[in-house]
C-alpha cells in the first residue's frame, strides 16, 4: 500500500472522506503523522523480512572507515562477506578493533573484523574494518534497512500493512476522545493481536533465526 492508501484507510474506519493527497486537509496530514508513527512502531517490532537487504561496498587501499548509505541508526548489519577473497568478515567489538589498531600501528592487510562505529552527518551507519585494507576488495553487508518518514504520496512500505493501519486508527481514537462505540483500549489491543500475527506469520519465513544454539 501507498501513503495515501494507509491514510485513507485510516480515514474510512474514522467514517471520514478519503482525500486526493495526504495533505488535503489539515486532519489528513496529522493521519498522516499516526500512519508514519505507526508505521515505525510496526518496523522496529520485527527483522522483517522485506527489510533484509544486500549492499555491495567496495574498500580502499588505507581506508578502514565506510558509511553505509541508507542504513540509518534503527538498521542492522547482519554479516559482512568479502567476496573478493571468498571468506567472512566477522564481527568484533568496537573496543577490540580500536586495541588491534594501536597494536599494529598502520599495518595493512585483508579486512578480518568490522564493528559498527558510528554515524556519519546524514545519520547512515559507519562499519570500521581491521585489517586496514591493503587494496580494493568487493564486499557484502546483508542486513536489516528500516526506513524513513513517508512523504510522498506514492511512498509505499515493505512490511505488512494491516498493522500499521490498525495502529494509525488506535491513534486516531486516542486523539479523537469519541470513538462511537470502539474505545481505544479494544484498538490498541487488537491492533496489538494484528502485529502478533504478522510477525508470526513472517517469521515461519526464517524459522532458524528463533533456534538456540549451544556453542
Amino acid at each position: 500500500m501507498t501513503y495515501l492508501e494507509l491514510v485513507n484507510a485510516v480515514l474510512r474506519r474514522l467514517r471520514e472522506d478519503e482525500v486526493s493527497f495526504v495533505s488535503e486537509s489539515d486532519y489528513s496530514k496529522m493521519i498522516g503523522d499516526f500512519v508514519n508513527d505507526a508505521k515505525r512502531l510496526a518496523e522496529d517490532s520485527w527483522d522483517w523480512t522485506g527489510l533484509y537487504t544486500e549492499v555491495p561496498l567496495t574498500t580502499v587501499s588505507g581506508q578502514n572507515l565506510y558509511t553505509l548509505t541508507g542504513f540509518k541508526d534503527r538498521s542492522k548489519v547482519i554479516t559482512v562477506h568479502n567476496e573478493t577473497d571468498n571468506c567472512v568478515v566477522r564481527l568484533e567489538s568496537l573496543k577490540r578493533i580500536r586495541q588491534l589498531d594501536l597494536g599494529t600501528d598502520s599495518a595493512l592487510g585483508t579486512p578480518i573484523y568490522y564493528c559498527i562505529d558510528s554515524l556519519d552527518s546524514n545519520g547512515d551507519l559507519r562499519i570500521r574494518l581491521y585489517q586496514t585494507p591493503n587494496s580494493a576488495k568487493e564486499l557484502s553487508v546483508y542486513g536489516i534497512k528500516r526506513t524513513g518518514l513517508l512523504t510522498e504520496d506514492t511512498d509505499e512500505v515493505l512490511i505488512p500493512t494491516n498493522p500499521i493501519v490498525q495502529w494509525a486508527y488506535a491513534y486516531a481514537l486516542r486523539e479523537r476522545g469519541e470513538t462511537g462505540g470502539q474505545s481505544v483500549s479494544e484498538q490498541a489491543l487488537f491492533a496489538q493481536n494484528d502485529l502478533a500475527t504478522a510477525i508470526s506469520l513472517d517469521a515461519a519465513h526464517h524459522p532458524e533465526d528463533l533456534i538456540w544454539e549451544t556453542v
